[in-house]
C-alpha cells in the first residue's frame, strides 16, 4: 500500500523539474494524479503516459494557474473527472531575475501573477470541494529565497515570501474543517532551471551548504508526499525547508 493510496492529487506546473518529480512520486505512492502544464505540450502528454504506466489514473490539463477563471474551470473539471480532490500542490512558478534598479514593471507583475496569484486562484477553487469532504491538504512550493531574500530576485523573493504568509493564513482559516495548509521551501535543487548556471557558481553554492551538495527534485517530492499523506495529519501552517541545511 502506497502512502497516498485512494487520494486524488492535483499538481500544477508538472511538465518538468520539481513538479514532474512530485507528480511521479505521488503516482508511485498510489495517488491518482491530475496535473497541469502550459507551454510544454509534448512533455505534458509524455508525463501522462508515464504516470498511467504506473497503474494509476492520470490526466494532464493545459491550464494557466495564474488565470482566475481557468483555475476555477480546472478545479471543476478535475473533480468531475476524478470525483474529488484530496491534495493540491501549487508548484507552478517562473523567474524573471534582475537588479531592482533595472527591473521592469512587467518583470515584477508577471512573477507575482504566476507565482503568487496562482496559489490564491487554485487554493480558493479547492476550498469548496475540500470543505464539503471535510478534509484536504494544500501544499505550496515556496523557496529559501522567500525566507532570506536574494540579490537580483526581489520579485521572486516577494512572491515566495507572500506564499508563506498565505499558507499560514489558510491554515488558520481552514483548520477547523480538517483542511491542512503547508509550504515546502526548496534550497539549491539541481533541475533544468539551475542547469543554466555556470559551473563555478554552482560549486560556490555547494560549498555553503552543510550537506555539501545540491538537492534532487525527488527529495523535494518526498517532502510533498509526507505532507500530502496522513503521516502529517497533525501538521499545518508549517514551512518545511528542503535545503541541505542551507538556512539554519
Amino acid at each position: 500500500m502506497g502512502l497516498l493510496e485512494n487520494k486524488v492529487a492535483l499538481v500544477t506546473g508538472a511538465s518538468r523539474g520539481i513538479g514532474r518529480a512530485i507528480a511521479t512520486r505521488f503516482a508511485q505512492e498510489g495517488a491518482q494524479v491530475a496535473f497541469t502544464y502550459l507551454s510544454s505540450v509534448e512533455k505534458g502528454q509524455a508525463l501522462e503516459a508515464e504516470l498511467a504506466a504506473l497503474g494509476i489514473k492520470a490526466k494532464g490539463y493545459r491550464s494557466d494557474a495564474s488565470d482566475y477563471q481557468q483555475a476555477e474551470d480546472l478545479m471543476n473539471q478535475v473533480v468531475a473527472d476524478f470525483g474529488k480532490i484530496d491534495v493540491l500542490v501549487n508548484n507552478a512558478g517562473i523567474t524573471k531575475d534582475g537588479l531592482l534598479m533595472r527591473m521592469t514593471e512587467e518583470q515584477w507583475d508577471t512573477v507575482i501573477q504566476v507565482n503568487l496569484k496562482s496559489v490564491f486562484n487554485l487554493s480558493k477553487a479547492a476550498t469548496k470541494p475540500m470543505m464539503k469532504a471535510k478534509s484536504g491538504s494544500i501544499i505550496n512550493l515556496t523557496s529559501v529565497v522567500g525566507l532570506r531574500g536574494n540579490a537580483g530576485q526581489a520579485n521572486y523573493a516577494a512572491s515566495k515570501a507572500g506564499i508563506i504568509g498565505f499558507t499560514k493564513s489558510v491554515a488558520l482559516e481552514l483548520g477547523s474543517r480538517n483542511i491542512r495548509s503547508n509550504a515546502v521551501a526548496p534550497g539549491f535543487i539541481e533541475t533544468e532551471m539551475t542547469g543554466e548556471l555556470n559551473a563555478a557558481a554552482t560549486e560556490e553554492w555547494k560549498k555553503s551548504i552543510p550537506l555539501k551538495r545540491g538537492g534532487q527534485a525527488e527529495e523535494v517530492a518526498d517532502a510533498c508526499v509526507f505532507l500530502g499523506s496522513d503521516m502529517s495529519r497533525y501538521i499545518t501552517g508549517q514551512v518545511l525547508q528542503v535545503d541541505g541545511g542551507m538556512l539554519t
